[in-house]
């Protein structure tokens, strides 16, 4: 019977000691309650409580995820979207998580859902399909706000989708497939417009290349034509230099320039005009052409110059003949 006895009493030490020792793992906090009231918090490790006096209450610190149900809202422009998010939590306080509410999960999925009807009830449909990150930072803000007396922080908020009607999808379809086909015409247009451009500027390019050479040419003409003027009147210019070096060289006497001034007249006289203009220095050639008579009657006149000056008298008797003569003809 002793013997009984004593096996009973080391059963009850050991469940006891079992009661009163509880292990915490690094992740976990506990809150300790004697006879239903808070006594304390007790972090990882060895937790010793009053076995049937105290009770423990352990409590996740890690991050955790509530995945909120999918529910249709109404957009700013009356378009109903199904929606639905992910919530990232991790409990903070345990205190507070234990005592403050009652479902946690519960609780954080209905604000979440209501707070989701607000913000995206202010966003027409096009802002909510393509500002996510807003509707994340918004959402996440609030729920933190509301969730910090809950002794839990919000970590972050994720729009998992937001699906309009069939048949907003399907306008929304041939709406941007009209956007792509009037951005491939844009280019196609943009495409032909710069090569026309580029075309009319190789055009440009090319006539302003053939009037360049053209004019080019035209100038190198001109270098010559000019070139070959010049040295056509320099050649001109030696020879009357020539010229008039050999006659001042020469000493040509005034009655040898009378008589080249007669053989000229007679040029003149050959021609067909009707009148004649005889100049007023007649007078003086006809006192040279009576100085050169003079000279027959000089003995040492020789006798090829005698024949020269009866020449020129004859050259001279003709002319003032045939003057004569057309002088008649034309009074």
């Amino acid at each position: 019977m002793d013997f009984l006895t004593g096996i009973i009493i080391i059963i009850i030490v050991f469940v006891l000691a079992f009661k009163s020792v509880k292990i915490l793992r690094p992740y976990e906090k506990a809150v300790v309650e004697r006879f239903g009231k808070y006594q304390r918090t007790v972090t990882s490790g060895l937790a010793f409580i009053i076995p049937f006096i105290e009770e423990i209450r352990k409590v996740d610190l890690r991050e955790q995820v509530v995945d909120v149900p999918p529910q249709e809202v109404i957009t700013k422009d009356n378009t109903v979207v199904v929606v639905d998010c992910v919530i990232f939590y991790e409990v903070t306080d345990p205190f507070n998580a234990v005592y403050n509410v009652v479902n946690f999960y519960q609780a954080i999925t209905k604000l979440a859902q209501t707070n989701l009807r607000n913000i995206i009830g202010d966003l027409e449909l096009d802002q909510t399909l393509t500002s996510r990150e807003m509707i994340n930072a918004q959402l996440r803000e609030v729920l933190d706000e509301a969730t910090d007396k809950w002794g839990t922080r919000v970590v972050r908020v994720e729009i998992q989708k937001i699906e309009p009607p069939k048949d907003i999808v399907d306008a929304m379809s041939k709406q941007m497939k009209a956007e792509r086909m009037k951005r491939a015409n844009i280019l196609d247009a943009e495409g032909y417009r710069q090569s026309e451009i580029t075309k009319a500027e190789g055009d440009k390019q090319a006539a302003i290349l053939d009037a360049e050479g053209k004019a080019e040419a035209i100038k190198k003409v001109a270098d010559a034509n000019k070139y070959q003027e010049i040295a056509i009147a320099e050649g001109q210019a030696r020879a009357i230099m020539d010229v008039y070096n050999a006659i001042h060289e020469g000493g040509p006497t005034n009655d040898l320039i009378a008589i080249k001034y007669l053989e000229a007249l007679e040029k003149i006289a050959d021609g067909n005009s009707t009148k004649i203009f005889l100049p007023t220095e007649v007078s003086g050639i006809l006192g040279s052409i009576g100085g050169i008579a003079e000279l027959f009657n000089n003995d040492d006149f020789n006798e090829k110059e005698i024949e020269a000056e009866s020449s020129s008298r004859n050259q001279v008797r003709k002319f003032m003949e045939k003057a004569k003569e057309q002088s008649k003809e034309n009074p």
